[in-house]
């Protein structure tokens, strides 16, 4: 067999090349080869899986994080063959929230399934934002998720904690913001504190913000936090993402649906799987079991 390898150098805390180092010979003693190709800009890992000849690999393997995982998807769901191929994520980013749902959060465990031949399929969420179009595979937050979000990266340097450290700071300054949400053929016109659809469990560094959520039961799952709950009761909540039990409180609201959209008076940023970009409205739609992923779960 032959892989294609993306290493992404520049993801979490800069320890990719370490982890290719320790993963390379294990690959490569199952008579895998593989030809590694280092990103060297943003979106480059999109452009490589949008554009490179899948014709002679039998997978693409990806060192890297959320974000990195991202640019893969929006590749291979971009290309003009309109082929597909298995990919294989290794974990090197800072939150690597994804893989958490498939319990490859450690690297070498990741190497297992990819060894194995085990594959599985799994749901995608394609966001239509005016004429663009882009695919998430982990989260598409906004309000307080995309303030977080932001606030997170300007602290990268603190590590996984930012990401606690920033919804914190968030809480502090609370802002709510005025927004249409259109989901089960209702229509939600209110101030919320933030919207969030999930397409997995686990968003930043081990917060599952939707515990019911399945990556291949073609359902989205949609929390909302409206302007209603005090600074106060938000800090009484936070500590209970890291358990999912934050959905059992009266000021949550928890969605299953395969489509959703938000409208708003003004063009509002995203947090698209971790990273801030695409603004509203926005219009999500679940496509399922679209991307075969190595994973023995």
């Amino acid at each position: 067999m032959r892989f294609m390898l993306i290493v992404n150098p520049f993801s979490g805390k800069k320890q990719s090349l370490e982890i290719l180092k320790k993963i390379q010979p294990l690959i490569i003693r199952s008579d895998i080869e593989i030809d590694v190709i280092k990103t060297c800009y943003s979106g480059h890992a999109e452009n490589i899986a949008r554009e490179f000849d899948i014709t002679k690999y039998n997978g693409l393997l990806m060192i890297g994080g959320d974000g990195t995982f991202h640019e893969v998807i929006n590749g291979l769901l971009n290309r003009g063959d309109h082929q597909k191929i298995p990919i294989g994520i290794i974990p090197a980013g800072s939150g690597n929230s994804f893989m958490n749902d498939l319990d490859i959060a450690d690297p070498i465990k990741a190497v297992e399934p990819i060894i194995l031949n085990k594959t599985r399929l799994i749901d995608v969420m394609s966001l239509q934002m005016g004429d663009e179009t882009r695919y998430g595979i982990n989260l598409i937050g906004w309000g307080m998720v995309t303030d977080v979000g932001l606030t997170a990266e300007n602290i990268r340097w603190i590590g996984p904690i930012r990401y606690t450290l920033a919804a914190l700071f968030q809480i502090l300054f609370k802002k709510s913001r005025k927004a249409i949400l259109k989901i089960q053929n209702k229509a939600i016109d209110t101030k919320f504190m933030f919207i969030i659809g999930c397409n997995s469990i686990h968003i930043g560094k081990g917060m599952k913000m939707a515990p019911k959520a399945r990556i291949d039961d073609g359902l989205i799952d949609v929390v909302v936090v409206d302007d209603e709950i005090s600074r106060f009761r938000l800090l009484r909540v936070l500590p209970k993402l890291y358990k999912g039990t934050h959905i059992f409180e009266p000021e949550v609201k928890y969605f299953q649906s395969d489509s959703f959209s938000i409208e708003t008076n003004q063009n509002d940023v995203l947090n698209i799987d971790g990273e801030i970009i695409g603004k509203t409205p926005i219009k999500v739609e679940v496509i399922p079991k679209v991307i075969e992923i190595f994973a023995t779960r």
